[in-house]
């Protein structure tokens, strides 16, 4: 392999490992498909929920997934892993469970709304950020509408695009809120309903967050934009670290 080769990059995979959860069992061929078609080799390590409550669990990985299988065992563990990467710039992407509490990250910690909550782990929460979807999208697939100019419509290369969903829970309430402390909804079902999120590039270099589970396109031999995006990232991310030391 040249010296122009692939920096091998560290992937922190944050969730409660399954066989029974399929976002899981596809992680295994990604990482191959990635490495073979793309030449974008990730190292990857599995973080169960409670050990990400730690500060510095996910401190010195090139990237962080938080992946799908609420409800965690930990909550804390994976508001606590979303914080780190998002205040050390380290490349994020959140999928389904993982979408859902980027954004109730960032309505305590960015926003102040200290009393948000997820529906799925309190059920009696006085102000539910993420709530019970009037339509479960659990096994469905749906068009979204990506907002011109975001980070979503640079990835996917398309104003919109068809993705599968397995969940039954999403924001309700406070959006106006995070946006206004620069949280940018720039994907939507075509009722209007928020399904992805992300960070500008002027706060962070990556950070995006989708309802539906990139990682169920197709059979996982050919990953989908969203991965890719992530593992360009996290391989951007060590080759600047290599270069910082060098």
């Amino acid at each position: 392999m040249s010296n122009t080769a692939v920096h091998t990059a560290t992937l922190a995979l944050v969730g409660d490992r399954s066989p029974n959860v399929v976002s899981h069992t596809r992680i295994p061929r990604l990482l191959d498909a990635l490495a073979a078609r793309d030449r974008l080799v990730l190292d990857a390590y599995w973080i169960p929920t409670e050990d990400a409550e730690g500060a510095d669990a996910v401190r010195g990985f090139d990237a962080v997934w938080v992946l799908p299988g609420s409800p965690y065992r930990s909550e804390a563990g994976v508001l606590t892993a979303i914080r780190t990467a998002r205040e050390e710039g380290i490349p994020f992407l959140g999928t389904c469970g993982g979408f859902q509490h980027a954004l109730l990250e960032y309505a305590r910690n960015v926003c102040g709304l200290t009393r948000a909550a997820h529906a799925e782990n309190d059920p009696d929460a006085e102000d539910p950020l993420i709530e019970p979807l009037a339509c479960s999208l659990v096994g469905h697939e749906a068009p979204v509408r990506i907002e011109p100019g975001s980070l979503a419509e640079s990835v996917t290369g398309s104003g919109r695009t068809v993705e599968r969903y397995f969940c039954a829970y999403g924001p309700s309430r406070h959006l106006d809120t995070l946006r206004a402390h620069g949280l940018r909804f720039s994907g939507r079902d075509e009722d209007g309903h928020v399904r992805m999120a992300e960070l500008p590039d002027s706060r962070h270099p990556f950070f995006l967050a989708t309802l539906f589970q990139p990682e169920l396109s197709g059979d996982g031999s050919h990953p989908h934009p969203v991965v890719r995006a992530l593992a360009r990232a996290a391989t951007e991310h060590a080759a600047a670290r290599v270069r910082q030391f060098s």
